[in-house]
């Protein structure tokens, strides 16, 4: 499904279906297309909203975890949003765990897939390399159990972003927040119900994180998707939506 996006106040947004709010958070590489499957399934029962994540844009000096907290919050307040569930992948989860230890009223449950927060293989070992588009290609398919999934669409999208010093500036230094930003210590404060799932292939956050995730977080259940890596609401959307509506239910029903 084509999905709108909308623009107020400095902020571009998702903003699809009624009901309990949705908060889809996207990665350090996402995109719209990303969420596709779960906005088409969900918008039925819930308010599924997706604010697009300033990574590009944001001033230098606040490119990193606690900026897009922040952002996050403001957004928030804007749109007047509460008892959310939230849904993050990679660098999504990650905010969306900072969010949530800083605005605990405001969560009622929490959805992690590929997340950062333990630790995480940034770009498949490396960060991005200007100019190179096989070297681009090479890493967007390293995202994935099968590389095909990697559409041309994907890459293309990928290599835009790498090719502009300033948005490679950007990604740097968010990356690296992310890697300095270990929630370890604070996990066992995450009181929401928690949904954990992650690619059985993952290679950028293996499944010893996610194990670390389920023993750290109180209220959690791992679930496993097979033949899948780092993106399992792209590479398996149905089981992927399988396994979050049963966690959602009986709402999603």
């Amino acid at each position: 499904m084509a999905l709108n996006v909308k623009e107020e106040n400095g902020f571009k947004y998702v903003d699809e279906g009624t009901g309990q709010v949705l908060m889809l958070l996207h990665g350090l590489f996402g995109a719209l297309s990303n969420w596709e499957d779960v906005v088409s399934r969900f918008a039925k029962h819930f308010r599924v909203v997706i604010p697009m994540l300033p990574i590009y844009e944001m001033p230098i000096k606040e490119a990193g975890l606690e900026g897009l907290q922040k952002f996050v919050e403001d957004f928030v307040a804007l749109k007047k949003l509460d008892h959310m569930i939230i849904l993050g992948n990679s660098l999504g989860g990650h905010v969306g765990l900072l969010y949530t230890l800083h605005n605990s009223t405001k969560v009622d449950k929490l959805l992690l897939t590929g997340s950062s927060g333990l630790f995480e293989n940034t770009m498949g070992g490396s960060y991005p390399r200007r100019g190179s588009y096989d070297y681009v290609r090479e890493r967007v398919a390293y995202t994935f159990y099968d590389p095909l999934v990697a559409s041309r669409e994907l890459v293309d999208e990928v290599f835009e972003t790498t090719k502009s010093i300033p948005k490679c500036m950007r990604i740097v230094a968010i990356a690296k927040s992310a890697q300095r930003n270990n929630l370890a210590n604070d996990l066992p404060r995450i009181g929401v119900p928690t949904l954990l799932v992650w690619g059985l292939n993952d290679t950028i956050t293996p499944p010893s994180v996610a194990y670390e995730f389920n023993r750290l977080i109180p209220n959690s259940e791992l679930h496993f998707i097979d033949k899948c890596c780092h993106a399992p609401m792209m590479e398996h959307p149905e089981k992927f939506n399988e396994i979050v509506e049963e966690f959602l239910a009986p709402v999603a029903k």
